[in-house]
């Protein structure tokens, strides 16, 4: 007997509107394949930073136990995309609500 999983909503989104899922033209693929290649591309940049901030990433890179590269870059696509949170302004607010609720 086949054992079945129930779906979480998107999933069952996908399963409820599969007959309506069109195929991507030619075009369509080419300029998705584009996007998604340029996406995926790195390049290397020399970036001028002082040595204090330099030492924290270093530091807050071995905490979270990544690269300091690869926490830089992912503060920089954070920030680019609008979900770079200030921690500090977020518990701000939560103590401001507080206040009034």
């Amino acid at each position: 007997m086949k054992k079945t999983s129930v779906l979480d909503s998107f999933e069952q989104s996908i399963e409820d509107n599969a007959g309506k899922f069109v195929p991507l033209s030619e075009t369509e693929k080419n300029e998705l394949e584009t996007i998604i290649n340029a996406a995926n591309k790195t390049k290397n940049i020399n970036l001028r930073i002082s040595a204090y901030d330099l030492d924290k990433m270093k530091k807050k890179s071995a905490e979270e136990g990544i690269p300091y590269q690869t926490l830089l870059s992912s503060v920089i696509h954070k920030y680019l995309n609008g979900t770079l949170v200030d921690e500090r302004a977020v518990l701000k607010s939560m103590e401001l609500l507080k206040q009034y609720c």
